[in-house]
């Protein structure tokens, strides 16, 4: 790269004011300067090609939806303004009772997860009946497909009329959640402790650490860091199935979207609680991208992950 060094109190003729200059006094080249100019050619360019082809896909796609036969009657029945401004307040209630679940659930499945994966990670014989335990059950509700599951829980578990055992819907829905999210949360942990290289057990003991101490400040903390993109796409998923405890009653905003359907027999009230679900699911996809994208460049530079 080429720099021309400006003398200091002499203003020669061929200066131009516009020319960016450095503190230390020193102009960049002009081929520097016209290089940097054809990126910014380029890149308003690009833009300009990404914004042209999606609107030119944003009307191809318009003009199909609503050239199909049948879209005056779809629009009446799924997009209907009366029936959205009905059903928006009465969503916007029953999510918080999603987002309740998503709170107290996700921090069940993260301490059940780190056990249950700390369980199969043990050493020597003493514990194999604990590993087999726990293997087991990742491996069962891991299988077991999450409605059933709230089925067997919300449904089956009033019906043994225990004394003392809650029939509450949401308390029985969030157990169900919790109870197959910690299965696949426990893989997670398990997959970031074996990703530990053996190197830093044998540094902590070598430092006098013993075996539960070095699994609770060395390993866990290392593996937990590198397993934080999965565990908040896992959290993602735990947010929008939280509408599923809608099967046992419970009003969140699929059921109360679910109650003015059974009612008007119109079907928008379930766009926008689907909406309502989209609009809090990006905020969190888009932080899990950004935690992820951060981790590839520490990694990438050499950085502590």
């Amino acid at each position: 790269m080429t720099f021309v060094k400006e003398e200091s109190g002499q203003d020669g003729p061929d200066d131009d004011a516009d020319t960016p200059r450095g503190d230390d006094g020193y102009v960049p080249s002009q081929r520097r300067i016209e290089r940097e100019a054809y990126k910014r050619a380029r890149a308003r360019r690009a833009t300009a090609i990404a914004a042209l082809s999606t609107l030119v896909t944003a009307v191809v796609l318009y003009l199909i939806v609503v050239g199909a036969p049948g879209w005056p009657r779809t629009k009446e029945t799924f997009f209907n303004g009366q029936y959205a401004r009905e059903a928006l307040p009465k969503v916007l209630e029953g999510l918080w009772l999603n987002v309740r679940l998503l709170l107290v659930c996700g921090a069940a499945v993260l301490v059940l997860g780190m056990l249950i994966a700390v369980a199969r990670t043990l050493k020597g014989p003493v514990f194999f009946p604990l590993r087999v335990l726990a293997a087991a059950y990742t491996d069962f509700f891991r299988g077991l497909p999450l409605i059933i599951n709230l089925m067997i829980v919300v449904l089956g578990v009033p019906a043994l009329r225990l004394q003392g055992v809650t029939v509450d819907p949401v308390l029985l829905g969030g157990t169900a959640l919790t109870l197959t999210y910690s299965a696949y949360v426990a893989e997670v942990f398990r997959a970031g402790i074996e990703s530990v290289h053996p190197s830093q057990r044998a540094a902590a003991r070598s430092l006098g650490l013993a075996k539960r101490q070095a699994l609770r400040h060395v390993v866990l903390p290392q593996a937990v860091r590198r397993q934080v993109p999965p565990l908040l796409n896992d959290l993602v998923s735990l947010q929008k199935d939280t509408g599923l405890v809608s099967i046992g009653g419970a009003v969140d905003a699929v059921r109360a979207a679910d109650i003015i359907v059974g009612r008007s027999l119109n079907y928008t009230p379930y766009i926008i609680a689907g909406l309502v679900f989209v609009a809090l699911t990006i905020p969190m996809t888009r932080f899990t991208d950004w935690v992820t994208d951060r981790m590839d460049r520490r990694r990438a530079q050499g950085g502590t992950l």
